[in-house]
């Protein structure tokens, strides 16, 4: 008998021409998770975005995690969402979506399944892509709301408190990190 090793596909959205703004704070995560795990990123052409990959151990399981960042600006990165996924996990339930949210408090992190896109136009060009599938795994990043002007905001740099708490040893990557895993041994519990 064959063992298949699990796979998960978790996706950090972010607009590479603009680094460490909030609005790419799920591609800052990614990098983290992936200095935390000892992987790095390559590009695959194809796939129109940077690939990592690493076998872990979550609680008495090995599973093939598959860590992804689109190429393509957040608010069209469906497609190559959508295309890694038919690469990798294949079940829109097996993947996990990182992304800023303005309506949570910042340094904040909030989990969720399936659902609207609630405004967040890269979430909704993913469910687009799927085929107006809703159900996959959201780890919402919060960011705060600025009063005057979203727009400026979401491309503003992050604040060093920002940077720091997400960075590899920072407080919210061992908080992602957690999430993580319980999504991961949800997502197995119903394999």
């Amino acid at each position: 008998m064959v063992v298949v090793t699990p796979q998960v596909l978790i996706v950090g959205l972010g607009n590479i021409p603009f680094p460490a703004t909030r609005h790419s704070v799920g591609h800052y995560i990614l990098d983290s998770l992936a200095l935390r795990l000892g992987t790095h990123f390559s590009s695959v052409r194809s796939l129109q975005g940077l690939f990592a990959q690493k076998t872990v151990m979550i609680g008495e399981n090995s599973v093939d995690l598959t860590l992804f960042k689109p190429k393509a600006l957040m608010n069209i990165s469906g497609r190559s969402v959508a295309s890694a996924l038919r690469n990798t996990a294949r079940s829109p339930a097996s993947m996990i979506v990182i992304h800023d949210s303005l309506d949570h408090k910042i340094l904040t992190l909030s989990p969720k399944f399936g659902g609207s896109a609630n405004g967040h136009n890269g979430v909704k060009s993913v469910i687009t892509s799927l085929g107006g599938n809703k159900d996959f795994h959201r780890l919402r990043i919060g960011i705060g709301r600025d009063e005057y002007d979203s727009a400026a905001y979401v491309l503003g740099k992050m604040s060093l408190p920002e940077l720091k708490h997400w960075r590899p040893n920072g407080a919210g990557a061992e908080m992602v990190w957690e999430s993580l895993q319980e999504t991961i041994q949800s997502i197995l519990s119903k394999r």
